[in-house]
């Protein structure tokens, strides 16, 4: 039983997510899309612009070395941009609590993948796993480190020689380790169709919920994905 518009009652708690079509739920509403597909084509050209700074071979292919300095600068520091922009939206702000909290079925998984055990039953997990949350605590850090390295280095003028000095060693090694990491995610979202059809459509399939996140339809979870639904109809 669910609730009706304008109700409240207590059976609004145990309505499970909105089914998209037959065997699919929502996963992701348009504002936590947008945020993705927008952060992610900044980073994108932040990181092949890098390259092409820094690799012989891609400078050469490119040229107009001052042309792609200027767009690795302002790519670096529109990044946050589109997500300072989706705070607006419900949805977006709930699906940053969930990854933000971290509990003992977070652990357990990370046990699991330690163990290396592939089991379904040995890696519980809500709507986010414990490595998609590594994943987005560690990025939104080496984003910070590399806005506010790379601010010293395009300001000459804030900081003497041997902060610059500094900052451009933190900077270049730092944004290697993006890079690797970005390949390994990228990697991974390649390697589960459903995972990216989720995140380009918006549903997944019901069975791939129940078997990579089957705490994902717990009570308290369920009332949020209602009410992110509920905002983004209005």
């Amino acid at each position: 039983m669910t609730s009706t518009p304008g109700s409240a009652g207590p059976t609004a708690v145990t309505t499970p997510p909105r089914p998209e079509a037959s065997g699919r739920v929502r996963r992701f509403g348009r504002p936590v899309r947008w945020v993705h597909r927008s952060t992610a084509a900044l980073m994108l050209l932040c990181v092949a612009s890098a390259a092409c700074l820094y690799v012989p071979q891609f400078a050469e292919l490119v040229g107009r070395r001052h042309l792609v300095v200027t767009v690795h600068e302002w790519s670096g520091l529109l990044i946050p941009v589109p997500l300072l922009a989706g705070l607006l939206a419900r949805s977006l702000r709930a699906d940053l609590g969930r990854l933000n909290r971290f509990g003992p079925h977070d652990r357990q998984w990370l046990r699991a993948v330690r163990r290396r055990d592939r089991r379904p039953q040995s890696r519980p997990a809500g709507k986010f796993n414990a490595g998609q949350k590594l994943y987005v605590a560690w990025i939104a850090g080496a984003v910070l480190v590399m806005a506010g390295t790379g601010l010293l280095m395009w300001f000459t003028g804030l900081a003497p020689l041997m902060w610059r000095t500094g900052a451009t060693f933190v900077h270049d090694w730092l944004a290697l380790a993006v890079g690797i990491v970005l390949a390994g995610h990228i990697a991974m979202a390649y390697a589960d169709p459903e995972a990216r059809r989720g995140m380009r459509s918006g549903s997944v399939g019901r069975e791939w919920a129940r078997r990579e996140h089957p705490l994902w339809q717990a009570p308290d979870e369920s009332l949020q994905d209602q009410r992110q639904q509920q905002d983004e109809d209005q």
